[in-house]
């Protein structure tokens, strides 16, 4: 049987592993039933969860068994992870709306049912809703040290804006929630983020602890795009996964526009794609690497939309744009109209556009002559480029001689 490790690897998904000889020993031994959790706090999940819902569709994929365990529970707590002050609380009716549309999303990626590798989604409300407190202090509580506790990064980061009592005790909720999940369904892998390896490594522990059980984990690197932003986000919001709440042909457009920069690795991360065909189309450069861009937003669309949501974004991406350039490919960016009409200094637009890693790029591109707007060379790095440069709806914006954007308002 494969290991997926070497897959993770190789594609980009493996930042930390605990034990990963024996954790591949596991993988060649026979099945692995493995599990990722989502707390509740939206209807649908965003792009910044596809890391970890894509390695667990790969690893279905390879004939082990995912387990997705939403967070009924403790999203009435709170993750303070990657946060810098404590998430809004929701009601039970918000909740289980939420936990719907999650179940949606990821039926996309994976498939549910009782066969031996179908996923099972379970929810953490049934066994933390119930518990005794003083009893869950004395056999469970006992096992942790605060000391280590304060220790984490995530806890760290939180004392010096303030951490509740409640979000404290998250760790503690879901390192159980590993021991339950390995005598209720034998799960014996964990996997996430990289900000959740101390809440990973504290199941594995009080899973050894208290049972005895040789438990793993694994996380992947938090992805950051070619500009430095956190993935899951656009200018315009959250990229949702969910049909509900972003269009096809938005969806579509977030990855015609990434940086040219960033397009082998996601397609190695968010496509299904062979890595010799993900490498071949990552050489790519300049004019050439819009097929890269195409064959990239295609395939996350296909998965997330099915083949009718990529019809749709490409009609529409041709009746917007017309049957030109765009149409074919140049990633297209939007802007507020209303900032449009005031004006956008070039070498801001240049960055935001993904045409300059930096604002500081952009300066030193244009300043030395290699920045155009609708084909005309751009004289100053801080040129107002606004309303008055709109053609047929658009502004072209070109870096060097092949990377082109086009620029419209919304």
């Amino acid at each position: 049987m494969a290991n997926p490790v070497d897959l993770f690897r190789e594609r980009g998904f493996l930042y930390q592993c605990t034990d990963e000889p024996a954790l591949g020993a596991a993988f060649q031994a026979g099945p692995v039933t493995a599990y990722v959790g989502y707390d509740l706090t939206a209807p649908s999940l965003h792009i910044g969860s596809l890391v970890s819902i894509m390695m667990l569709a790969h690893l279905q994929r390879l004939g082990h068994r995912p387990v997705v365990i939403v967070g009924g529970g403790t999203t009435r707590v709170g993750d303070p992870s990657g946060k810098t002050e404590m998430r809004k609380m929701l009601s039970p009716e918000q909740i289980e709306v939420h936990k719907q549309g999650i179940k949606r999303v990821l039926a996309k990626f994976i498939r549910f049912g009782d066969g031996p590798t179908d996923a099972v989604m379970v929810d953490n409300a049934e066994w933390l809703l119930d518990l005794n407190y003083i009893d869950f202090l004395r056999e469970v509580g006992v096992h942790f040290s605060v000391n280590r506790m304060l220790s984490a990064e995530s806890v760290q980061i939180r004392l010096e804006k303030g951490l509740s009592f409640i979000e404290f005790n998250y760790q503690i909720l879901q390192a159980y929630d590993f021991r339950l999940l390995h005598q209720r369904y034998g799960c014996t892998l964990q996997m996430g983020g990289a900000d959740q390896w101390g809440n990973i490594v504290a199941g594995i522990e009080l899973g050894r602890r208290m049972d005895g059980a040789q438990l793993f984990g694994l996380t992947a690197p938090l992805i950051m795009t070619a500009s430095g932003e956190k993935m899951g986000k656009s200018a315009r919001g959250a990229v949702w996964l969910s049909d509900d709440m972003l269009s096809a042909f938005d969806f579509y457009q977030y990855w015609l526009n990434v940086h040219d920069d960033d397009v082998e690795r996601f397609l190695a991360l968010f496509t299904f794609l062979p890595m010799d065909e993900v490498r071949r189309l990552g050489a790519m450069k300049g004019a050439e690497s819009r097929e890269a861009k195409r064959a990239l937003a295609t395939g996350v669309t296909r998965i997330v939309h099915g083949d009718a949501g990529v019809r749709e974004a490409e009609k529409a991406t041709v009746a917007t744009f017309g049957g030109g350039a765009a149409a074919e490919g140049v990633p297209v960016h939007a802007v507020a109209t209303a900032e449009l009409a005031a004006g956008i200094p070039a070498f801001i637009l240049f960055d935001a556009a993904g045409l300059a890693k930096s604002r500081g790029a952009a300066r030193r591109l244009l300043s030395q002559g290699g920045g155009y707007c609708n084909g005309e060379r751009i004289t100053a790095f801080d040129q107002p480029i606004g309303t008055d440069q709109l053609q047929d709806g658009r502004i072209e914006l070109r870096a060097g001689k092949k990377s082109f954007v086009h620029v419209v308002g919304e």
